[in-house]
Formats: C-alpha cells, sequence, structure tokens
C-alpha cells in the first residue's frame, strides 16, 4: 500500500523530539562555555549556566509542543465535563515539584535578607553570610543573596508563567487524552528541570558556606540537617524530568501499566 500521509505529517512526526533534545543538548553547551568564562568569582559563573540550562530546556520543549501536530478529525465531539490542568500534569510529582519551588523561593528569599557584602571586595553586594566566629566578624560563601539569587528569579519568572500558559493550551486544545498527557509531562518535566537544578545548586551553596570555617554553630547545623534532604530530593526530581522531556511517552505508559483495568 502506498504511503498517502502529508508531507508535512512525514517531515513534523517526531519533529517535537529532535526540538527537545535539541533544546538539552543547546542546554548543556551553553552550560558549559559559560561555567568556562573567567571571572573573579567562580560561583556566579556557576549559576548563570545552571539558569542557561534550565531555560533551554524549556524553550525546546515549548518548541516541540509547537511544532506538534494537531489531529485532523471529520466530527469532533465535546466533553460535558470541563479539563482542567491538574487532570493531564503527572498526579505525583506535580504537587512534588511544586513543593520544590517553594522552598527554593523560600530559601532565596533568606538568603536575600541574611546575605551581606564580602569586606574584601568592592563589588557583588549580598553574597556572603556574616558570622562572629571567636569575637571576630568572618564571611562565610558563596551566600545565595541577591547576587547569586537574581538570575535565578530571573529564570522563574520566565520560565513558570510560559509553562502555565502552555499547559492550560493543552488542556483545553485538541487532540487525544494520551497526546495531551504526552505533551502535559513534557512541559512539567522542563519546568522541573528549571526549579530542581537550581534548588539543588542553592542547597551545595548553603551547605559549603555553613561548613567552610566550622563558624555556623548550632543554628548552621540545623540549617544544613533541613536542607540536605531538599538537596537528595532534587537530584531525584532531576533525573525524573530529564527521562520525562526526553519521552514522557515512555514515563507515561510506565504509570499506566501500574493502574488496573476496570471491567465494562
Amino acid at each position: 500500500m502506498l504511503d498517502t500521509a502529508p508531507l508535512q505529517s512525514r517531515l513534523l512526526d517526531h519533529a517535537d523530539y529532535y526540538a527537545r533534545w535539541s533544546g538539552l543538548a543547546i542546554g548543556i553547551v551553553a552550560a558549559q562555555q559559560l561555567v568556562t568564562v573567567e571571572s573573579g568569582d567562580i560561583t556566579m559563573p556557576l549559576v548563570v549556566a545552571i539558569t542557561a540550562f534550565g531555560l533551554c530546556a524549556v524553550g525546546g520543549v515549548l518548541l516541540g509542543d509547537a511544532l506538534t501536530l494537531r489531529p485532523q478529525e471529520a466530527v469532533r465531539t465535546a466533553s460535558v465535563a470541563p479539563r482542567l490542568v491538574r487532570d493531564q500534569v503527572p498526579p505525583r510529582m506535580a504537587p512534588l515539584l511544586l513543593l520544590q519551588a517553594a522552598s527554593l523561593v523560600t530559601l532565596l528569599v533568606i538568603g536575600a535578607v541574611t546575605a551581606s557584602s564580602d569586606p574584601a571586595r568592592t563589588v557583588g553586594a549580598g553574597h556572603v553570610l556574616t558570622v562572629t566566629c571567636e569575637g571576630i566578624p568572618t564571611s562565610l560563601g558563596p551566600w545565595p543573596g541577591l547576587y547569586y539569587s537574581g538570575p535565578m528569579f530571573a529564570a522563574l519568572a520566565i520560565g513558570t508563567p510560559v509553562c502555565l500558559w502552555a499547559l492550560r493550551r493543552i488542556a483545553h486544545g485538541p487532540g487525544s487524552d494520551q497526546q495531551r498527557r504526552d505533551r502535559a509531562w513534557a512541559i512539567t518535566g522542563a519546568w522541573g528541570l528549571l526549579v530542581s537544578s537550581q534548588l539543588l545548586l542553592v542547597v551545595l551553596m548553603i551547605v559549603i558556606a555553613l561548613t567552610e570555617q566550622g563558624c555556623a554553630g548550632r543554628l548552621g547545623a540545623a540549617t544544613i540537617v533541613v536542607v540536605c534532604p531538599l538537596g537528595l530530593l532534587s537530584l531525584f526530581t532531576f533525573g525524573w524530568s530529564l527521562v520525562t522531556v526526553m519521552a514522557p511517552r515512555a514515563v507515561e505508559d510506565q504509570a499506566a501499566d501500574d493502574t488496573p483495568f476496570d471491567d465494562e
């Protein structure tokens, strides 16, 4: 039988996957270039690199979703029940990612409030934590103050509304339930990469700063105990998000296999 599929369908059949993978590849290359930029502060290039990687991942997934072919059906039926965004996103991972995002914003706000300027530097205000160690003021860093959290806040302010808009467009747009879930899972995974990578970096900054000279005291030790589980959680969600961006259907199919079938 001759292949009668339209040329556009053949060309764009896997364009969404290519766009997602290209976004990840561009993000990795950009991060490698940014992290090697010569700077007096080795932390800022890392912050910019992680932020650029997350934004590239989000951009690749959004481009792939825009290139996804819409179904062309002769007859369309409307469902009485309204489609909700929460019905399209991963039921277990979406709340976990929201918790991580809230934790990230909380840590960045606390870091901005408690940060101070390094007396040894004339630029980069708000990137160290000043404590009293044996009666001597001591600067601990790198600390996630405004100097470092600025790019992170900007990335969240850009990526979060765009991903939310895309999820709403998918929920109310055409396509089968499977297609909408695949697309929504991919966008959720991209946003998860943005959030989890930044949270992991913030946790590492806090742990390094508080253990640098052993001057953090009991409050610092308690802070480490609180943030370390967040770091482990961000590692897990980063891996899940990466797999989901690369192959959302594979993740969805695995979840579907765990669901028992209902007898009709």
